[in-house]
C-alpha cells in the first residue's frame, strides 16, 4: 500500500475543487461508550483506498464510514494504523472505486502571509465547508484540547498556525494552499493553549510530516508511537488512578468517573445499558455503577465491569475482581495493566490470573481480539 511523497501529484495549478474530490466526511461509532463522533479525512491512494486522519478522529471507534463530499460514495473503513503521539492515522475504504487522491503539496515551503483554506466537516454537519485565511506561523508548539477522548490534552509540535476558522469537526480535513495543493492537515481550533495568543487560532499538522507517518504505517512498520492494525483488547473496565490498591482505585472511579478498559482507555458515554445494580456485564460505561463489594487483596487492577461477549467475559472475570498478573507479571495501578496488555497483539493469548470479590485466586487463559484505536 504505497502512500505518495509531498509533491507528488496535483503540484500544477490545482483548485479547491481538485481537493475536495479527495476529501471524506468520516463517521465513527464508539459503542463501549456510546457516543458517535465526526471529522475528516484525505484520500492519499486512490486505488487502495489510504484516508490520512487526526488519530483523535477514530480513537475508540468500534465502525468507521466514510462518505466522499463530492460524490456521495459511502464506504466502511478499517484502521491502518496510528501515531497517538503525533495524532495521525491511515484507514483503509473498503472495496474502494471512483476515488481521487487529493493534491499533495510541499509543506516545508510555506511562509507566514500565505494565503491557505481550511477544508473540512466543520461542527460535524456532513457538508465540507471552505474556512479562508493566512499562515500566521509555523513551526509551532501547542497543547490541544480533546473533548471524551481518551487523550484528553496532547503537546504536538511543528505546527502550522493559520487565521482560518478551523473548528470541531475539520480535524483531519486538508489546509491548501493558493496553487490548490494540500499543505496540512487541519487537526485543532480555538481550543488550545498557546502563550500569548491574541486572536482564535487554527492549527494543522506539515502534511511533509503526516505523511512521513503515514508512509511508516502503510509498509506495516510499528514503534514506540505508531501501532499497526487495531490494539489488543480484553474488555473489561477498569478503576482510576494510579494507586496500586484497588480500594484507591474504587474511590477515584466514585469521585472522578471512567478510567478505561483493558486495552483502551477513557469513556464518556450517556447511553442506558447499565442499571446501577450491578449488571453480570455491559455493552456501554452508562451508569457502570463501582462494585460494593471488592477484592480482598492490597495490590492490582481493580475490574469495575466487564463488556459483554469480550475475552474477560468469557474467562469469568467479574465486577469487583482484582487483576494480579498477566502472563506472571505482576499487575498494580491500571496503568500497568494497560503497559501489560500493550505487549501484545489481538490473536496472542496469555495467563491471566485475577482476584474475584469472594476471594477466589483464578487464572485461565485468555485471547486478545481487535480492540478499538486508543
Amino acid at each position: 500500500m504505497p502512500v505518495p511523497s509531498n509533491g507528488g501529484t496535483g503540484t500544477s495549478g490545482g483548485s479547491l475543487s481538485k481537493v475536495e474530490q479527495g476529501v471524506v466526511i468520516i463517521n465513527t461509532t464508539l459503542q463501549y461508550s456510546s457516543e458517535r463522533a465526526a471529522g475528516t479525512g484525505m484520500v492519499i491512494n486512490a486505488a487502495s483506498g489510504l484516508v490520512l486522519t487526526n488519530n483523535h478522529v477514530i480513537e475508540n471507534s468500534t465502525k468507521i464510514t466514510a462518505t466522499v463530499a463530492a460524490t456521495g460514495q459511502k464506504f466502511q473503513a478499517k484502521v491502518v494504523g496510528y501515531d497517538v503521539t503525533g495524532d495521525v492515522a491511515l484507514i483503509q475504504l473498503q472495496h474502494p472505486s471512483g476515488l481521487h487522491q487529493v493534491p499533495l503539496g510541499d509543506s516545508s515551503k510555506v511562509k507566514v502571509g500565505d494565503a491557505v483554506t481550511a477544508l473540512g466537516n466543520a461542527e460535524g454537519q456532513s457538508a465540507i465547508v471552505p474556512a479562508p485565511g493566512h499562515i500566521t506561523g509555523v513551526n509551532r508548539t501547542i497543547t490541544a484540547s480533546d473533548q471524551g477522548g481518551s487523550v484528553q490534552s496532547e503537546t504536538l509540535h511543528g505546527m502550522l498556525q493559520t487565521d482560518a476558522g478551523i473548528v470541531s469537526g475539520d480535524s483531519g480535513g486538508p489546509l491548501v494552499n493558493a496553487s490548490g495543493q494540500v499543505i496540512g492537515m487541519d487537526t485543532a481550533g480555538n481550543d488550545v493553549r498557546f502563550p500569548n495568543q491574541q486572536a482564535a487560532a487554527g492549527f494543522a499538522i506539515p502534511v511533509n510530516t503526516a505523511l512521513s507517518v503515514a508512509t511508516q504505517i502503510a509498509a506495516g512498520h510499528a514503534s514506540s508511537t505508531i501501532t499497526i492494525g487495531y490494539p489488543p483488547f480484553i474488555g473489561i473496565y477498569v478503576g482510576q488512578g494510579t494507586s496500586s490498591d484497588p480500594q484507591q482505585q474504587a474511590s477515584a472511579q466514585q469521585n472522578n468517573g471512567f478510567g478505561g478498559f483493558g486495552g483502551n482507555n477513557g469513556f464518556g458515554g450517556n447511553g442506558s445499558a447499565g442499571n446501577g445494580q450491578g449488571q453480570s456485564c455491559y455493552s456501554n460505561d452508562s451508569n457502570l455503577p463501582v462494585p460494593s463489594t471488592i477484592a480482598p487483596v492490597s495490590s492490582g487492577t481493580l475490574v469495575i465491569g466487564t463488556i459483554c461477549s469480550s475475552p474477560a467475559a468469557a474467562a469469568g472475570v467479574t465486577a469487583g475482581s482484582v487483576i494480579t498478573s498477566v502472563n506472571g507479571q505482576a499487575v498494580g495501578a491500571p496503568a500497568s495493566l494497560h503497559t501489560q496488555i500493550a505487549k501484545y497483539r489481538p490473536g496472542d493469548t496469555v495467563s491471566l490470573t485475577w482476584v474475584t470479590p469472594s476471594g477466589q485466586h483464578k487464572t485461565a487463559s485468555v485471547t486478545f481480539t481487535p480492540g478499538p484505536p486508543q
